[in-house]
Formats: C-alpha cells, structure tokens, sequence
C-alpha cells in the first residue's frame, strides 16, 4: 500500500507559508514604527553610529525619544520588519526639486517683489506655504501676507485696491458650500476685479497635513464648541493648556512636512491654482 504521508511526517510545515515574512525597510526619518519586544511606537528622527553599531531614535505621540539598535523585531503598518540605515542620497546629474516638486533653479536671486499678493488665514497656513512653496515664491517675486481671518476680506481688498494687473490670490480655510466663507468669497469675487478666492474644506488648515505624518490614520473629530487645534492636540495626547502649548504642537506636526507629498490634494492644488494667478504675465 502507498504512504501518502512520506516517510517523515514532520518534514513538512503547512503553516510555514502563511508567516508573515520579515523584510527589509530603511529607516527614513518620519517614519512610523513600533519595537515589538516594549511596544514603543515614534516616528523616526534619525539613525545614527553608537558603539560601532547603527541605532535609530524613535519619537512617540508625547514627544518622547527612546534609542533602539536596528534590525529585526519592528512593526510598520502591522508587517514584520527589519530596520536597516536609510539610503544614502545619490547624487542626481538631472536637475533637482524644490520642496514642491517644480525643477529648482540654480544660483537664481530672488526676484523683486511683484505687486501682485496671496493672502492666506493666519500665521500656520503662512508657515506651511513657506515650507513647501517658498523656493518657487522667492523666485517668482510673491509676496504671501496674512489676514487674521476673512471676516474683514472686503475691507482689506478695498485699500489694496485690487486689478488684472494687482492681483489677490486668497487661501481661505473651510471653503465648502453653505459656509460663511463661501458667502465672502462670493461677494469680494463679485466685487473686485483681479481677485481669486479658493480654499480647503478642512477646518484648520492643520488638517491639509497628511495624518500619517503625525502616527494617525484620520485627523481626531472634533467636536462643535471645541477649539479645532486644542481638540486636535488633546486628541494626540500633546499639552494645549495655552497658547504656548499650541504653538509647540503645530511646530511638531510642521516638523514632519518634508515636501508636497505629505500634503493633501485638496490644499496643493488650490496653492498651485493661486500661484498660477499671481504670477500671469
């Protein structure tokens, strides 16, 4: 009679197959991980020689660092991984990329200021055009100023006096239908020539930040009645007793924004959009 089990019963695992494999993942600065053996979970700040071998620092939610040696026994997205140095960046021969992804231009002053502006919110949405636009703004000569809220968006356009030769590109926060905002754009856009109004539909402009930059899968819902960035931060676990506390967590979320990938489609086109605006000739 045929054996059909072989001669060795135990030569063969079925479940081998079905194991998660480890592979291989360098550790790029921002990425999120979790040490298998403590649990700890932080994003990477860097990776670095201690005692003739390759450590990373790993900084979580709170704003904690631990140092951990790289190789095997992390997870990233749930998948056995093994961490090894990040790698290094060649030198590229073609031209290179501003923070935006438009082709950089080499040993190019920047150009006298047009007298054409874009108005954004407040200081953040200024912050965060600056770390993804600035190389493209300073060379093309605009201006971005900021309006402490569109409430006085008419009064404001008024004395700059705006025409299709001074134009206002505006960034406005929570541009959805129905919504104060969008009652104001409609008006000024009526109102005045040489002026476009575009926006987000996030209430802060800290939600156009990709969420996985700061270890979420979503922005926290925050609940009406509740400032935006207050509940975002408690949210994260981070301080937002004050002002203060406010500041430090959107500098910590702003840390993370390494170029246009790490934005939301829904801000870099209309930012693409205004610059466009601002710049016809």
């Amino acid at each position: 009679m045929t054996d059909r089990y072989g001669p060795d019963v135990l030569s063969h695992d079925p479940h081998r197959d079905r194991r998660p494999q480890t592979t291989d993942v360098p550790a790029e600065r921002g990425l999120v991980v979790e040490d298998v053996t403590s649990g700890w979970v932080g994003a990477v700040v860097r990776v670095e020689k201690s005692g003739g071998e390759h450590v990373v620092v790993l900084e979580d939610r709170h704003g904690r660092t631990r140092t951990f040696t790289l190789g095997a026994g992390f997870w990233v997205e749930g998948k056995p991984v093994r961490l090894v140095p990040p790698r290094p960046q060649p030198r590229s021969t073609g031209p290179t990329r501003t923070a935006s992804g438009s082709v950089a231009v080499s040993n190019a002053r920047a150009r006298v200021a047009r007298a054409s502006r874009i108005w954004v919110e407040g200081r953040h949405d200024a912050e965060l055009v600056e770390r993804v636009w600035g190389d493209d703004l300073r060379v093309e000569g605009v201006v971005v100023e900021m309006l402490d809220g569109v409430d006085h968006l008419g009064e404001r356009l008024a004395d700059f006096g705006p025409s299709p030769q001074r134009r206002v590109g505006v960034l406005v926060d929570h541009l959805v239908p129905g919504s104060k905002e969008s009652r104001i754009a409609e008006e000024v856009s009526a109102r005045f020539p040489g002026v476009l109004v575009l926006g987000h539909p996030y209430v802060d402009v800290w939600q156009a930040v990709l969420p996985e930059r700061v270890g979420l899968q979503a922005w926290p819902h925050v609940p009406r009645g509740t400032d935006i960035k207050v509940g975002t931060l408690r949210a994260l676990g981070w301080p937002a007793r004050n002002q203060a506390d406010i500041a430090a967590g959107w500098k910590r979320i702003l840390g993370r924004v390494r170029d246009y990938k790490d934005l939301s489609p829904a801000l870099l086109g209309r930012v693409e959009e205004l610059v466009d605006f601002v710049t016809v000739e």
